[in-house]
Formats: C-alpha cells, structure tokens, sequence
C-alpha cells in the first residue's frame, strides 16, 4: 500500500478519512487493524479488498495493481485470493449450512453434488459437521459466524479479511470464533487481516496497525492495553 488516501465528498464539503498510508502486509503475517470508531478501519480493508476504491495511491498484490482493476477482473481477484468475514453472517436464510458454505463453489459453476462435497470438510474444520443440513434460523450466533468462515475458506484463499468477526458475539463465543481464526490461519498458512475494536484479540496478532486521526502506525501488539 503506497500513500493510500481516502476522501468522502458531500456538497462542496470533502471529509478526509486517511491519508499517506503506506505499509507493507507480508506472506503469512496475521495483521490487525484496531483504532477508534469512525477512524476508517473498515473503509480501508474494504479498498485492500477491491470492495472499494481509493481517492489516491496504489494497493498492489505482489505486482497487480487493484486500483486499474475493471470490476469483473477485480470480482474475480476476490474469488481467487480472497475470502472475507463480516461483522454480520450474511448467510443465506432459505439454504442449509452446507449450501451456504458451498455457495462461493457453485458460482463458480461447480456443481451442485462436488461444491457440498467440498464444503462438507470446511463444516468439519469449524465443528459443525453435525449441523451441516441445518438452516442459518436454526443456528446460533457463534454457529452461524463458524460458518459464514468455511464459507469464506471453501476456495482456498491465499487472504482471509475479516471485519469485526467477533463484533455481534458474546465474550464467550468472540473467544471461541477468534481462537478458530487463528488455529485455521496457522494451520492453513494464511495472511490474515482483522479490523477489530478488541485489543485482547489484536494483542494476540503478529503485528498491529492503529489508525487514527487520518493516520497509521504500527505499534508492538503488547503496546495495547488489555
């Protein structure tokens, strides 16, 4: 990321989130983004993403440049190396877990029969085998984050960008989701970036950015206080 910057403009009135951003997210790194509410956490992993675009500067994944991305070739850069959390699920309510979680296959025009075949180990890496013909209603929070994560895993992402994935759950549940973050960014060598409000969490990541006032440094992860 080179001097990343992000401007929203109302009228003749311009708000300047961030500005000047430049760092470095390396292979394998589990990086977390924490600072104030409204500081433009989520905006930024959003245009890290290919969500969003930036106002100026330049995001490059090894040597792609994501700003000169058309939509569809930015739509299938996602698909291919990203996979994404959200604060909420999203998952699909008229669909069982394991469809939900072999969504991301089936539009890739895999078929229906190999996309569950697929998604089946994912339901088992999160703990919910078991719940596999489960609709989302009849899940609970935790679950239903557990498997909006195999979702985001299903293909293989080289990137997995979670925003708030703890945010709606209780300590309990946040600590158990969290805890299988980690064990499946290590076990699967992921590069993980997680906007979070949670210092404890973010305390536990290799590095941390904090963002605040238009600005970003990178802080020790035991600088943070609990």
């Amino acid at each position: 990321m080179q001097n990343l910057k992000k401007v929203f403009r109302s009228g003749q009135a311009e708000l300047v989130l961030f500005e000047n951003l430049s760092f470095q997210v390396q292979t394998g790194d589990m990086l977390a983004i924490v600072g104030e509410s409204g500081a433009g956490k989520s905006t930024l992993l959003h245009i890290l993403g290919r969500l969003d675009t930036a106002s100026g500067g330049d995001v490059y994944f090894a040597k792609l440049e994501l700003g000169k991305l058309s939509e569809e070739s930015a739509a299938e850069f996602r698909g291919r190396e990203l996979g994404f959390v959200w604060q909420f699920h999203y998952l699909l309510p008229e669909f069982t877990a394991v469809e939900n979680v072999a969504m991301p296959l089936l539009m890739r025009g895999i078929g229906r029969r190999d996309a569950e075949q697929q998604a089946l180990p994912w339901l088992q890496e999160v703990g919910l085998a078991d719940r596999a013909s489960h609709r989302s209603g009849e899940l609970s929070g935790g679950e239903q984050q557990r498997v909006a994560l195999a979702r985001a895993l299903v293909t293989r992402p080289k990137v997995l960008m979670a925003d708030e994935p703890t945010g709606d759950l209780d300590n309990r549940t946040a600590d158990a989701v969290f805890d299988l973050i980690a064990r499946l960014h290590r076990d699967y060598r992921l590069t993980s970036l997680i906007v979070t409000h949670n210092h404890a969490f973010a305390r536990r990541c290799d590095r941390v950015l904090y963002l605040e006032r238009g600005r970003m440094v990178e802080v020790s992860p035991q600088s943070l206080s609990a």
